[in-house]
């Protein structure tokens, strides 16, 4: 069975728009050399630098050369339908860090399957970014200095990603403990505390930098 990519490139070699004599194989392989480069997710800007036009683009996403990751991002088709939701998300956002609900299920905190995927991320970043209908991901928008301590590696498959590591992650429950359910919250400082992997020191200087000291030791300190 020909992929997509092949059964484009049989298509009549040239055709015209506006005007203008296309070369619809020479576009195809300009787009995949664009992917390569981009790690296989691109901007319509990146697009119409290599000269297409906002007429190309949709009949590009008509005839399923390339499919729309959200608004203004795209990528090749046949890469869209074998990525993961991991590798998107590392796509679309290098700079975020996993955080909360989608952490705590990483770190073995919760046994709830995140719903979506909880990202830390500098407040001062454009907010259409996450406007994206799948995966389903929701911003916790910070202070860009914040996002430079208490943080690791998350595997998923060959995807990694990054994570506040289990101390942070913890500080970052309570800092935020009226967005967490109760129940989860619970469960989670009771996992933290009960685990012999976990740093206090690592804990108490993150807390200061989150200026939530005196909270960590009434919400944690009493079972240390």
């Amino acid at each position: 069975m020909r992929s997509i990519i092949q059964e484009a490139i049989i298509l009549p070699l040239v055709t015209c728009v506006s005007g203008r004599q296309v070369n619809m194989k020479q576009n195809l392989e300009e787009i995949k050399t664009l992917a390569k480069r981009t790690n296989g997710i691109f901007r319509t800007a990146d697009l119409k630098k290599l000269g297409f036009t906002a007429y190309e683009i949709r009949k590009m996403l008509e005839k399923h050369f390339i499919e729309r990751i959200k608004h203004g991002y795209y990528s090749l088709s046949e890469t869209v339908e074998n990525c993961s939701d991991a590798e998107i998300i590392a796509r679309l956002f290098p700079e975020g860090v996993l955080c909360m609900y989608t952490a705590l299920f990483y770190h073995g905190y919760s046994d709830r399957t995140p719903l979506a995927w909880d990202i830390a991320i500098n407040k001062d970043v454009s907010k259409s970014r996450f406007k994206i209908d799948y995966p389903y991901v929701r911003p916790y928008y910070m202070e860009a200095h914040l996002l430079l301590f208490g943080i690791t590696n998350a595997t998923y498959g060959d995807t990694d990603l990054k994570i506040f590591d289990k101390d942070r992650l913890i500080c970052e429950c309570v800092f935020f403990e009226n967005k967490i359910d109760r129940e989860t919250y619970n469960k989670a400082i009771q996992g933290y505390i009960a685990d012999p992997n976990k740093n206090i020191s690592n804990l108490l200087d993150y807390s200061k930098k989150r200026r939530i000291l005196k909270k960590i030791k009434s919400r944690i300190g009493i079972w240390l």
